[in-house]
């Protein structure tokens, strides 16, 4: 699995001290990703399909149906 950079904190000072202990080598600027690369790539093939399925799946006018609804609600404020 890939791995992934050290989230980087929102202080400054601990953002600048974390920046010089990397420069300085005294803490590694990766994380190491445990997830099961079974499991991600299983979960990435069903996001892909997933919308897609379910429009195919409804019917013209539940989509329309979901669609003004969306609408109403995004205008509504």
């Amino acid at each position: 699995m890939a791995t992934k950079r050290l989230k980087r904190p929102r202080d400054p000072v601990q953002l600048g001290k974390l920046i010089g202990d990397i420069a300085t080598g005294q803490i590694e600027d990766r994380v190491e990703d445990n997830r099961n690369p079974a499991a991600v790539a299983l979960g990435k093939l069903g996001g892909e399909k997933g919308g897609k399925a379910r429009a195919e799946k409804l019917a013209p006018e539940r989509r329309q149906e979901i669609a003004q609804k969306a609408a109403k609600k995004r205008w509504s404020k």
